[in-house]
């Protein structure tokens, strides 16, 4: 829960401080309580990452040892891999801040691609993790059928739909998956065969 909050705490910062407009880039970065609310920002990734790794191994631990191999490679690797592109992300906010200090002109073409790298790369990986994690939940018959409805949704938007803000959905199914399994099955063990 945790990890959604702070996720979404960032990616809802990051879309509200950077322009969509390139030629408005200059005077934002001018502007101090746009730079300020960017390191906000940048103080929250380190920890939603942190965080999110902690969700992962939760799910890992509730899918017990039946899950399926296929999906819990793709699990792992596109939940890796988000964490990764997050972190670059912030990276690349961090430099962009660094280069407005100094020049604002060639900050508009760095923060594009902040924003190309949340709403294209970040949301593709997160789509692929929520399908990975919904098919194990949904075959191993853990997850209720509105849950396993949410999850596709969740992907097929984040996959095929690339509106900036959209991109917060993803940080609500992980705070409907984490509350789920909360207080749905609190003390659940992991020794589970798999539905045929």
């Amino acid at each position: 829960m945790v990890a959604a909050l702070l996720l979404g705490g960032a990616m809802a910062v990051v879309h509200s401080a950077i322009p969509t407009d390139p030629s408005g880039t200059i005077s934002w970065a001018i502007d101090s309580s746009h730079r300020n609310a960017l390191q906000v920002a940048l103080g929250l990734v380190p920890f939603a990452g942190i965080f999110f790794l902690w969700f992962m191994g939760a799910v890992r631990d509730y899918f017990g040892e039946a899950e399926d191999k296929f999906f819990a490679t793709l699990f792992l690797g596109s939940g890796l891999l988000f964490v990764a592109m997050l972190f670059v992300l912030s990276s690349e906010v961090t430099n962009s801040l660094a280069a407005a200090s100094t020049d604002a002109t060639p900050v508009a073409s760095r923060l594009q691609g902040v924003l190309t790298l949340l709403t294209s790369y970040c949301t593709r990986m997160a789509a692929v993790f929520t399908i990975a994690t919904t098919t194990i939940g949904r075959s191993l018959g853990i997850f209720p059928r509105w849950l396993v409805w949410l999850g596709y949704l969740v992907a097929v938007i984040l996959l095929f739909i690339n509106v900036g803000w959209l991109v917060l959905i993803f940080p609500v199914w992980v705070l409907a998956l984490s509350g789920y399994i909360f207080l749905a099955h609190p003390d659940r063990q992991s020794t589970r065969t798999p539905i045929s």
